[in-house]
């Protein structure tokens, strides 16, 4: 489908160059459903593997969660390996590619702090499709101790302390790009949160986290939102009301950082 991006017909394109992405509301075409607790917006992924990517590349994702990154690399025609924690989920992504003959894929249930298992699954993959590195990596993990995902004590929606869910988070992206090429692109989806009656500034201090522990340069800074989120249309005017009748504003925004490894 889509390739590179034609800089000489660069007035045609529809990438998104801007740092404020005001999305109307989710995609809803193709396979995409919103069946699961922070489902990915599928016009992020669309963008970012466009820029950053080829059909035949090959994009690989930590927290894959109900497919929404994969079935864009299939629209696409990019590879795809995705890992996550939660069998179930990883079971209706299956079914969902069940008719896919267009991209090679995969759908791992593994931890991705797991060094050992992360890397033999992934040098699996890469040598079972005679490829030597991936092209893209993208994670959208889930937020800390929001959204229970799983009881697996090892799932980092389980993690409570921000220092811990941080360093894991780390090491799994640390694991990803040992087998991004050098000069690729990483791209990481994330927000901030309220605890203990204070905001905490989550993206940037993963944002901090990444510049100070990895081998990459920064690219982008993405202000993106949402507004036809349906829990946010049906409760709208109760949070409005809590938020005036006390002291926070009501969080509306994820970041999108970009990364390019070194």
């Amino acid at each position: 489908m889509d390739s590179a991006i034609d800089k000489n017909d660069w007035k045609h394109s529809d990438i998104n160059v801007d740092s404020l992405w005001l999305i109307p509301e989710r995609c809803k075409n193709g396979k995409h459903k919103n069946i699961y607790h922070g489902n990915f917006v599928p016009q992020i992924p669309n963008q970012l593997i466009r820029r950053y990517t080829n059909a035949g590349d090959t994009v690989l994702e930590l927290f894959s969660g109900s497919g929404t990154t994969l079935f864009e690399c299939e629209e696409l025609q990019r590879d795809y390996i995705g890992f996550d924690i939660n069998s179930n989920i990883i079971d209706y992504v299956n079914s969902k590619m069940i008719d896919c003959t267009t991209i090679k894929y995969t759908v791992e249930n593994i931890d991705v702090t797991n060094t050992l298992d992360f890397s033999n699954a992934i040098e699996k993959w890469l040598t079972d499709n005679n490829k030597k590195y991936v092209d893209f990596v993208i994670a959208h993990p889930p937020y800390l101790d929001i959204v229970k995902f799983t009881d697996n004590e090892r799932d980092l929606s389980n993690i409570t302390d921000i220092d811990i869910f941080i360093n894991e988070l780390i090491k799994a992206i640390g694991c990803g790009l040992k087998y991004l090429k050098t000069g690729g692109y990483f791209a990481i989806i994330a927000g901030d949160i309220y605890k203990n009656s204070e905001v905490v500034p989550l993206a940037f201090k993963i944002m901090e986290a990444i510049k100070d522990n990895l081998n990459v340069k920064m690219k982008g800074i993405i202000i993106k939102n949402i507004e036809g989120n349906r829990g946010k249309l049906k409760t709208q005017d109760i949070w409005r009301y809590r938020a005036l009748k006390s002291d926070y504003y009501l969080f509306k925004h994820e970041y999108i950082f970009v990364f390019k490894k070194q």
